[in-house]
């Protein structure tokens, strides 16, 4: 009987392996692998970061690999295999076994050896085992010891085979029957020292082992298929991200091209952008304008037009407007990008909403955050509304635990990797999501994280303000009817038409000198001791999740915010106000470009689509 090779192809490499240990002997791998026995989604966590690095593994294969490399670090220990030749193999990686597993509880050695009382770690240990063996040889050799077919010699012991004897009576005489008078004999002693009840026990039992040999191959032909399957399911995935690559790329192309047409010099007098840029330069033939040249400096060139150049520093403008300062100061607090950094290091944002009835809100928050430059967007939802949001897109981690009974516990396992969190997009008024969105709120503020409250989530602070009053790193983005309902929730009286900077820096004061983003004509950002608006340009258009752009993209510049102000970057201004400026230009400057481009149909996904090269635009340029 033939049996294929059916561990070909996935077979670890030592770069592989230490990579592999590496990422789980993370901290916070081994925090969430300490005390919980369902542990998939650290395994499915591994597989990702695995994956960024390069190599494509599955939960499982991380899973067992892992289990094996501790199977051979325990024997190791303990001398088993100091005359084996799979402990020069074990030797390479039991340095890095010692220093991972020296910090964790004792292991149990028989639970990796013997296999444990219900059998299943056996079954585990041989497809391990029959791994080593691929990777000692690979190892040394870089070729499958095995080949493509090997050949399974089945041995038994010898049964005699009982002789039927048929006796007629009749006619016919006993010569006729048995022709030959000894082997007639011999028929008849074997049939009378053998009872019929083992002679029957030993005729059944050849199906039986033909019924094994079949199992044996269709459970290989099976194991085959399942291989092929999985080989062909990561292609069509890196085709898949290939395609979406390629999309992005011509997209980014049709951007340059239109960008570069417009700041063509065909038109010499062009407007002047609302908007400061970090450095500006333009192609002029005729002299700029009085308000440009107090910050311009003309270069002259032989046979070239006059270029001007528009530079800001982190002191006010001329005219000492407080907009163009904080302007300026959101450049400031935006990473480089490097080679050098890791996926998670410029943020790691989670959202708390989505529920079954409102999907799209946390979507938007979530997308806008990548899209704006953090690494990774964490949506902790309910579970009806988990796979219509993860079905948005693949970037996204959905976790489908908010209406668990356990729920506070699974979202704080994951506090400590997060850099900021977004409440209230989709959230829903049950009381019981509230309660559990307080919570989370409650432990965020514990771990120090900032925090941006937007849509229901206003609504749970205008039944218990407490919730988010006093904490610094907090940043409410109410639009008018919300801010109504907050405002006179804490100063016991209705908003009259009067100035509306008062009532901003009122009702920060009253929250504990939070920051406060008033959505509007124009967003007026307080924080208590200041006011300041936002006046870049909108549209006229005002389309559902607009909001939940600017409360993702106001998590990602929160981190960014207080990361810069602890680096003594920014000095002077609160960085949550910087954040909320930040984030509020840039929706403002999306709505307004997607408006240019589609007019009244104009829906928050094409504002999405505006936010790379805005934020280009406003922050990097």
């Amino acid at each position: 009987m033939l049996l294929n090779n059916t561990t070909r192809g996935f077979l670890w490499s030592d770069a592989e392996t230490r990579t592999l240990l590496n990422i789980w002997g993370e901290q916070d791998v081994q925090e969430a692998l300490d005390g919980n026995f369902r542990n998939s989604f650290v395994y499915r966590d591994v597989s990702r970061r695995l994956a960024a690095m390069g190599f494509e593994r599955t939960p499982e294969q991380c899973r067992v690999r892992i289990k094996s490399l501790k199977r051979q670090y325990l024997l190791a220990k303990e001398g088993n295999l100091r005359n084996n030749r799979q402990y020069h193999k074990i030797a390479k990686f039991y340095d890095t076994m010692e220093r991972i597993l020296s910090n964790r509880p004792a292991l149990d050695p028989q639970e990796f050896i013997d296999g444990g009382p219900g059998g299943e770690e056996a079954v585990d240990g041989l497809d391990e085992d029959a791994e080593d063996a691929h990777d000692v040889y690979s190892e040394s050799t870089g070729e499958c010891p095995f080949p493509a077919e090997t050949e399974v010699k089945l041995e038994y012991p010898s049964i005699p085979i009982p002789i039927p004897v048929k006796v007629t009576v009749g006619n016919n005489s006993a010569s006729e029957q048995h022709p030959n008078p000894i082997s007639s004999q011999l028929a008849a002693n074997c049939g009378a020292s053998i009872p019929k009840q083992q002679r029957r026990r030993r005729r059944t039992n050849f199906p039986l082992e033909r019924l094994m040999e079949q199992f044996l191959k269709q459970s290989s032909q099976a194991e085959d298929n399942f291989y092929r399957m999985e080989e062909r399911r990561l292609q069509a995935e890196d085709n898949r991200r290939e395609a979406e690559h390629a999309r992005e790329l011509h997209m980014l192309q049709m951007l340059g091209q239109m960008f570069s047409n417009i700041s063509s010099p065909t038109h010499p007098k062009t407007a002047v952008p609302s908007q400061p840029l970090p450095t500006y330069a333009r192609h002029q033939t005729s002299p700029p304008a009085d308000g440009l040249v107090k910050r311009c400096q003309p270069l002259k060139r032989d046979s070239q037009p006059l270029v001007f150049e528009r530079r800001y520093s982190l002191g006010p403008t001329s005219d000492g407007s407080m907009e163009e300062r904080v302007q300026s100061l959101v450049k400031k607090i935006v990473p480089p990008l490097s080679n050098n950094k890791h996926k998670g290091q410029d943020g790691r944002i989670g959202i708390i909403g989505g529920c079954q009835d409102y999907t799209g809100a946390p979507y938007f928050a979530a997308i806008s955050a990548l899209k704006v430059g953090a690494d990774l967007s964490h949506v902790f939802c309910t579970k009806d509304a988990a796979a219509v949001i993860k079905s948005y897109s693949p970037e996204l981690i959905v976790h489908p635990v908010l209406d668990s009974p356990n729920a506070v516990e699974e979202i704080e396992k994951w506090l400590p990797r997060l850099h900021s969190l977004v409440v209230g997009p989709g959230l829903g008024r049950e009381d019981f999501l509230l309660k559990t969105a307080k919570e989370v709120i409650e432990k965020s503020k514990a771990r120090d994280i900032p925090i941006v409250i937007d849509a229901d989530g206003l609504y749970l602070v205008t039944k218990q303000p407490s919730v988010i009053q006093g904490y610094q790193k907090g940043i409410i983005t109410p639009n008018f009817m919300e801010f109504t309902r907050l405002y006179e929730t804490l100063q016991h009286k209705a908003v009259d038409g009067g100035d509306h900077r008062s009532r901003v820096l009122q009702l920060s004061e009253a929250m504990g000198n939070i920051t406060v983003l008033l959505k509007g004509e124009i967003d007026l950002i307080a924080d208590g001791s200041t006011v300041v608006a936002c006046s870049t340009e909108g549209s006229g258009r005002r389309c559902g999740g607009q909001g939940d752009l600017l409360a993702g993209s106001a998590g990602v510049l929160a981190h960014w915010a207080h990361a810069a102000s602890q680096a003594g970057l920014i000095t002077g201004v609160n960085p949550s106000v910087v954040a909320a400026m930040g984030a509020s230009s840039l929706t403002r400057q999306c709505n307004k470009q997607a408006f240019q481009r589609h007019g009244r149909s104009t829906t928050t996904s094409d504002m999405i689509q505006e936010i790379g090269p805005v934020f280009k635009n406003l922050f990097e340029r």
